[in-house]
């Protein structure tokens, strides 16, 4: 056991990790964007997100004739505040968005005319809401009796939606900013050159950041699942062994894809433009805050390859649905895949000056 310790204490790997963690815990913004900043963007999300009722659905109602008729009649359904305006104005609240649609009974055969923007899903909405109450009003019934059921079983919600995004989202920027940006950085100051004199590997090196990312992990996936549990009541359905291994696939992924922009890159300024090109597109499309189907079908082949959307279809089906191991054998290999490709290629590319 002494020979052990004593090979661990002599190892390259475990020096460079030691001292990028020492780096690492003295700074306290660092501790902050990786600990912090997740947990705060998931409670901010997750008030705006919560169970709650339904949001009201606004009206604008072109005042004159029937105006005020009109105004009480609609306001029978309670989910809709309606606002009288004149013409102009009325106009000018659709175009800003303060409403989603325009009614107006001001014609002299008492037809009701909607102005609202048809690509808009809410004045879609609102135009049906708003008819069924005028409708209903004037005397219709529906033939076809139905009934309601609210969904509000947790894992089904949108804040259950979100966390496991989020999650892989911290994943990225941690793995990116945190090793990308600080491995140029430490180029940009020289200190990479006076590495140069040490009889050290690259590989080492390298495998230094790989090492404290699995550090840094071991406290950041458990932190911030427990805050979603213990506040929003986020299930986590599935083995803690599935969810580890997905989440330090990922994490390793997006460290090594840290190291390959960096390889080479001599300025810091390079390096966030680097990183905003390659992780703007994985933000947008890969399921982080609704789901990449939403983009046209022939896109979706290639959304499905970035390392971001199959972390986050992996989290969800563990955290969420309680999916074994071996039902996240595809995407785990696409993740093994992109490390082993990345991290082979900054080990080829990487250079001390």
């Amino acid at each position: 056991m002494s020979d052990l310790n004593a090979r661990l204490a002599r190892s390259p790997v475990i020096q460079l990790a030691l001292m990028r963690l020492r780096l690492f815990l003295r700074e306290p913004g660092g501790l902050f964007w990786t600990f912090g900043f997740p947990i705060i963007v998931s409670f901010i999300l997750g008030l705006a997100f919560r169970n709650k009722g339904p949001e009201p659905i606004f009206v604008a109602v072109v005042g004159g004739g029937h105006a005020d008729e009109l105004k009480r009649t609609i306001e029978q359904d309670p989910t809709v505040r309606v606002t009288v305006y004149s013409r102009d104005e009325a106009r000018e609240a659709l175009r800003l968005g303060r409403v989603s649609i325009v009614a107006d009974e001001s014609g002299s055969n008492g037809t009701v005319s909607y102005r609202f923007d048809d690509s808009r899903p809410e004045s879609r909405l609102a135009r049906l809401v708003v008819d069924n109450a005028l409708q209903r009003a004037a005397g219709r019934s529906d033939p076809k009796g139905t009934e309601d059921s609210k969904l509000t079983e947790p894992g089904a919600r949108y804040i259950d939606f979100l966390v496991p995004g989020l999650l892989g989202l911290g994943l990225m920027s941690t793995g990116l900013w945190g090793i990308g940006f600080s491995l140029s950085e430490m180029r940009t100051r020289k200190l990479l050159k006076r590495l140069v004199a040490t009889p050290m590997r690259k590989s080492d090196f390298l495998f230094s950041f790989l090492v404290v990312r699995l550090f840094i992990l071991l406290i950041e996936v458990p932190s911030f699942l427990a805050f979603a549990h213990l506040v929003f009541d986020v299930p986590i359905r599935g083995s803690l062994f599935a969810i580890s291994a997905v989440a330090f696939m990922g994490a390793m992924t997006f460290a090594t894809l840290g190291l390959l922009i960096a390889s080479r890159t001599e300025s810091s300024h390079v390096v966030s433009g680097i990183i905003n090109v390659i992780s703007f597109p994985m933000y947008l499309c890969s399921g982080v805050f609704f789901s990449y189907e939403r983009f046209p079908a022939f896109l979706h082949p290639f959304i499905r390859v970035f390392p971001l959307t199959m972390l986050i279809q992996a989290l969800r089906s563990s955290i969420i649905d309680g999916a074994a191991l071996g039902s996240l054998l595809v995407p785990l290999f696409t993740l093994f895949a992109w490390w082993a490709a990345c991290f082979g290629l900054a080990l080829k590319l990487f250079r001390w000056r």
